[in-house]
């Protein structure tokens, strides 16, 4: 197979701490002391992040040339950064002038295109927002808000520390710091939550005139049943406590509920002048997330930081999500004489088969859809005419094919069908 690798578009930049584990969180998260107090681990994770993005900057200098100067002219060099996104965890915990260190590393290393969108993961809560005037000063361009409801009781259930008003009173500072676009995330299929209720968040959340938004129904999975929190594994293990809390929150869920919230949200946001340009995600024009875009698209992007994930093309990367291991091989102790390396993790090579199914499934999650050639000449074929015959797909006056709302909503049945 001829090597397909590219340099990356994107990167993506990990940030695992929190103040407080919600129960029903499966990201790379390292909560209460390793996050504030004087066994914090933040510092020691920082310099291990900036010695990451040091090694991998290395690596793609070596094989794709460096960055590409502004103005210069093309030869030997790679493309600076679309995008760059900042998640977490909660990385709005991170002072501004750690930000600002991060950012810089990233501009001296990897280069950022004029006009990028620089994403900036941020919780709502007094103690959580951090300095957002800060932020955007060190070149934050996005906030992505984690409201998850705007429902007292809802944000009770789901363990979270901010109360509705805080949501708003993010926004409001955010904006007047100057940030260019605001994203929320909402759940639904929340145990407790009603038909009105989710009614009330959506109106509530469109009132604080947001660019973006992301619905998500709440899944509790379990990472260590489907063998993701191994010592390499890109997940931690569940605690028990979390496991307890899903374990009734699931007697509370209810599928058709949940594509019932799904299709008013729907309705409510469209009316609203928001585009559905992929399944969990609207936005106003121009606000579409531009980062996520990149990996729907199945462009190369960079990771650093525990459980993160990279994609050259052809290799997919993950860090593993311990985070002794990752400080221990990159911040190595003083006197150890051990020098630097990267951290552990796992990789896959795509064959070519997994890669059209992966190109299939995740174009269609957006709304440009697939090709009816591409469909025709790929292993998506069977499916998609399945999908077509049962309402779920339509082929489009473009001639492209897209999922339909019914589609979107049975979305998995057709990807496992492609699978």
């Amino acid at each position: 197979m001829t090597d397909r690798a590219a340099p990356p578009v994107a990167l993506y930049v990990h940030v695992p701490f929190c103040v407080s584990l919600c129960p029903y969180c499966d990201f790379v998260v390292h909560a209460g002391a390793a996050a504030r107090g004087p066994r914090a681990r933040v510092d020691a994770y920082v310099a291990a992040l900036l010695t990451e993005i040091d090694l991998r900057a290395d690596a793609l200098d070596t094989r794709f040339g460096p960055p590409l100067e502004p103005g210069a002219p093309a030869g030997r060099a790679r493309p600076a950064l679309a995008t760059v996104y900042i998640g977490g965890g909660t990385p709005s915990l991170l002072p501004a002038v750690t930000v600002g260190a991060l950012l810089d590393r990233v501009r001296s290393r990897f280069g950022v295109a004029p006009g990028a969108e620089v994403t900036l993961e941020v919780n709502p809560g007094v103690d959580d927002r951090g300095d957002l005037a800060g932020f955007v000063a060190a070149g934050v361009t996005r906030v992505s808000i984690g409201a998850q409801s705007l429902v007292s009781s809802e944000l009770r259930r789901l363990g979270r520390r901010h109360a509705p008003g805080d949501v708003g009173v993010t926004v409001e500072t955010a904006r007047r710091a100057g940030a260019a676009s605001i994203s929320l995330d909402l759940l639904y299929d929340v145990p407790g939550q009603t038909p009105a209720s989710w009614e009330g968040t959506l109106r509530a959340a469109l009132a604080l005139e947001p660019d973006h938004l992301s619905l998500y129904a709440l899944t509790l999975d379990d990472p260590e049943a489907e063998g993701l929190a191994g010592d390499l594994g890109d997940h931690l293990p569940t605690t028990a406590g979390a496991r307890r809390w899903r374990t009734n929150a699931r007697r509370d869920q209810d599928e058709d509920a949940a594509a019932a919230a799904y299709e008013r949200a729907c309705d409510v946001l469209a009316e609203a002048g928001f585009r559905r340009y992929e399944i969990s995600n609207w936005a106003r024009p121009g606000h579409e997330s531009r980062h996520n875009m990149a990996y729907w698209e199945r462009r190369p992007h960079e990771a650093v930081g525990t459980g993160a994930h990279a994609f050259d093309g052809h290799v997919r990367r993950w860090n593993a999500a311990a985070l002794g291991p990752y400080v221990a091989a990159l911040a190595p102790a003083a006197g150890s004489g051990l020098e630097p390396v990267l951290p552990p993790g796992g990789s896959e090579a795509l064959d070519e088969m997994t890669a059209l199914r992966e190109a299939a499934i995740l174009g269609l999650r957006t709304d440009r859809g697939l090709t009816a050639e591409a469909v025709a000449a790929g292993p998506a074929a069977d499916a998609l005419r399945w999908a077509i015959d049962h309402g779920l797909a339509a082929v489009g006056e473009d001639g492209r094919v897209r999922l339909t709302r019914g589609g979107a909503l049975l979305s998995n049945e057709v990807f496992r069908r492609i699978v």
